[in-house]
């Protein structure tokens, strides 16, 4: 379970409120795990609870999900305003 320890912290990285940079996070993010994937060689079973723990995720829509983004979720009341996504 060494592995576990590089990928988890990637499922806590912050999805940006900006919606113009959501395809550059996610292209950013599956760049990652696929090189550390084809890097590390992670063992089958961290491969597979990281997998779940992926598919939780996005399939809760909970918000943090970097693959999509899910239509009925909202966003935060401060993605509205415009100091903060003009930025």
């Amino acid at each position: 379970m060494y592995c576990l320890q590089w990928l988890l912290p990637v499922l806590l990285i912050p999805k940006p409120l900006n919606p113009a940079l959501w395809f550059n996070h996610s292209m950013f993010m599956g760049f990652y795990l696929l090189s550390f994937l084809l890097e590390r060689k992670p063992c089958t079973i961290c491969a597979l609870v990281f997998l779940a723990a992926l598919f939780l995720i996005c399939y809760s829509c909970w918000g943090n999900c970097f693959l999509y983004h899910c239509t009925e979720s909202t966003l935060p009341a401060s993605a509205h305003d415009p100091a903060i996504v003009g930025t």
